[in-house]
């Protein structure tokens, strides 16, 4: 009797334990299930990173099946005009052209424009000259072609200035305030930068390429020739000389050329450094004033 009454094991037979166990039965179920789902789920993202570092041509396919990626890039597309992936849009743009230059009816555009063999030759070359990766090294090389097509400028031109200004650096500044590839005094041409993103836009690569080159056709039309032309871009337009600069950039010049034309040129000489730094720090009196050579240029 008493080992009855202080019997607490509870009572199979009664309704409401039977429906306790039911219920903490179909919990413990689904909490499994959310464990073994979330599992599942973080399992599938790792293969799927794994995946795409390893062929990273997959990316897309899978950038394209996410919702918070679609969102994300139209939100980059609108805040950013002009950017790096510009680059790669014009490099696409610059081979499908490459290919094409028989059928282009200008000779001079033809020549401009130059092959993708010569354009590629161009890109190697430069790569192992001034150790930029060689991907990086064709992005720059297919925005100097397009932008020489559309001034009328000779490319190797763009990339002898580019070479000799920056090595090839997007990032490069000097102490006066040129910036990046073409070491473009980007306060003084600001309103070139107006239509490519401002101020801001000046390390852009596409933008400095683009700005860049405008202002070096500008100079060789206003001095008549590409030395004149080139005495004014570095700022030496009171000067007597322009401290060998106009010299360096055209020896690169025929350099790159006779790598266009399939001769085998070595990418390493006793002058392989850029000179911006130097050419443009020097300050010129003028009428007892100081004044940075890029200003002179552009009077």
């Amino acid at each position: 009797m008493l080992q009855h009454m202080f019997n607490y094991e509870p009572s199979y037979s009664e309704p409401s334990v039977t429906m306790r166990i039911v219920a903490m039965g179909k919990r413990n179920t689904i909490i499994t299930i959310l464990h073994h789902s979330v599992l599942v789920l973080g399992i599938a993202a790792i293969t799927a990173l794994g995946i795409m570092f390893i062929k990273p041509e997959l990316t897309d396919d899978f950038q394209a099946i996410s919702p918070f990626f679609k969102e994300e890039l139209a939100d980059t597309a609108a805040a950013i005009p002009t950017s790096l992936a510009t680059i790669s849009t014009d490099t696409a743009a610059a081979e499908a052209t490459a290919h094409d230059t028989e059928a282009v009816t200008s000779p001079e555009e033809a020549r401009l424009l130059g092959n993708a063999k010569q354009q590629k030759s161009v890109t190697s070359w430069l790569s192992k000259r001034y150790h930029v990766s060689n991907d990086a090294t064709n992005m720059l090389v297919s925005e100097a072609y397009l932008t020489a097509k559309d001034i009328k400028l000779d490319p190797l031109l763009i990339l002898s200035v580019m070479a000799i200004e920056s090595g090839l650096n997007p990032f490069a500044e000097s102490p006066v305030g040129a910036q990046g590839l073409m070491q473009v005094m980007s306060k003084v041409h600001q309103e070139k930068f107006e239509d490519l993103g401002g101020l801001k836009a000046a390390l852009n690569p596409v933008a400095n390429i683009r700005v860049g080159a405008q202002i070096l056709k500008e100079y060789v039309v206003r001095g008549g020739s590409v030395e004149a032309g080139l005495k004014l871009y570095v700022g030496a337009a009171l000067s007597d000389s322009d401290g060998g600069y106009g010299n360096r950039v055209l020896a690169e010049y025929n350099r790159l050329k006779d790598v266009a034309n399939g001769k085998a040129v070595p990418t390493i000489n006793s002058i392989n450094a850029p000179v911006t730094a130097t050419a443009k720090s020097d300050v010129i009196k003028v009428n007892d004033k100081r004044a940075e050579p890029e200003h002179l240029a552009a009077i």
